[in-house]
């Protein structure tokens, strides 16, 4: 069952999945409120595009968008990343504990087996090696 909590984390990792957003969002986290324009000059790609990237990131509640006059300004909204920080850190511990868990098990096997395999690397091969 999908929850709106869920439905926020897509649309989060979503507007993250682009490098052209990565890097607005990147830029917008600096500070500032640049308008759309300013925030499409690095970019090789019509303003009509970076307004479509501006607005999956303001779906996802990255981004702010206002009007000064006819100039957009947008800005970061960190909040947004909550849950995705969230969601990480729940799956990074878990997975910590297996892999860890993983690291014992390898290294208690091959002190176990170290002998084993010494001692078979000092008798000579059979077959006439």
């Amino acid at each position: 069952m999908v929850t709106i909590a869920d439905d926020q984390l897509d649309r989060t990792f979503s507007a993250l999945a682009h490098p052209i957003r990565r890097s607005i969002l990147g830029r917008l986290a600096r500070g500032g409120a640049p308008s759309v324009s300013e925030l499409a000059e690095p970019f090789d790609v019509s303003l009509m595009a970076v307004s479509k990237h501006l607005k999956v990131m303001e779906e996802a509640g990255l981004v702010r968008r206002r009007r000064d006059g006819r100039i957009h300004r947008c800005s970061f909204d960190p909040t947004a990343f909550d849950a995705a920080t969230a969601w990480i850190d729940r799956h990074r511990a878990y997975w910590t504990q297996q892999l860890d868990g993983l690291a014992a098990y390898l290294e208690e096997t091959a002190e176990s087996h170290g002998s084993e395999v010494e001692t078979q690397q000092d008798q000579p091969k059979q077959g006439g090696e």
